[in-house]
């Protein structure tokens, strides 16, 4: 079971993450915060497995109640994942260096924000998809492989190709699915390939290889 944490100001939000997270098999909310600070004790007290934080929050920010529960200086770091109406880059980049794992719009689907709560709980990292284009497509020009770069592993298959552009385009593993014509297993299957061939740690870093050797172009 994975236990959720969530903290933000609005009541209605709290309400509504609470609903689509409690209505899953695997997911229990174990705690509500309506400040950043009583998220901070309540996280340090419980040992959640996944602490949902918006930004704007009174007493203490969520991108500060990240860096306290997930940053450097963190013995025991918790999984943060943000969750906010703000998708300025500079929160985004905050976020990611406080120690974040997965950065959500409110708007995103309910399908993406559970997505993201158990990549999250299984240590991987889930960036909400028009944020994860915009920012690799800004920055795929300034990174360029190197000489050195080695390179996947093995060459990836046509299929794979396909499957790390469409992650790269922001797509989840549903939306995959349907785009090629496969069943959903058959889409975990190539994420694996494809994450062990680049020797990638999760889907970011699948799109990052894909932006940056133009695997994928705007």
């Amino acid at each position: 079971m994975i236990r959720v944490l969530i903290a933000d100001d609005q009541a209605m939000v709290r309400s509504a993450f609470g609903m689509i997270l409690g209505a899953q098999p695997d997911m229990a909310v174990v705690a509500t915060a309506a400040d950043g600070e009583s998220a901070v004790e309540q996280a340090r007290r419980l040992r959640p497995d996944v602490c949902l934080l918006d930004i704007r929050m009174p007493r203490l920010d969520g991108l500060t109640a990240t860096r306290l529960l997930a940053g450097p200086d963190v013995r025991d770091p918790l999984n943060v994942v943000i969750a906010t109406t703000f998708d300025l880059d500079e929160y985004v980049y905050q976020a990611l260096r406080n120690g974040a794992c997965g950065f959500l719009l409110k708007d995103s689907s309910p399908a993406l924000l559970v997505e993201a709560v158990r990549a999250a709980a299984s240590g991987t990292a889930l960036i909400s998809p028009a944020i994860t284009v915009r920012l690799l497509a800004h920055l795929a020009p300034l990174h360029r492989p190197e000489p050195e770069d080695p390179g996947p592993v093995d060459p990836l298959t046509d299929r794979e190709l396909a499957v790390a552009r469409l992650v790269a385009r922001g797509h989840t593993n549903e939306e995959i699915a349907g785009h090629l014509f496969v069943t959903l297993a058959t889409v975990k299957t190539h994420l694996a390939n494809i994450q062990r061939k680049l020797r990638a740690r999760n889907r970011v870093e699948i799109a990052a290889w894909a932006w940056r050797t133009g695997t994928v172009t705007t």
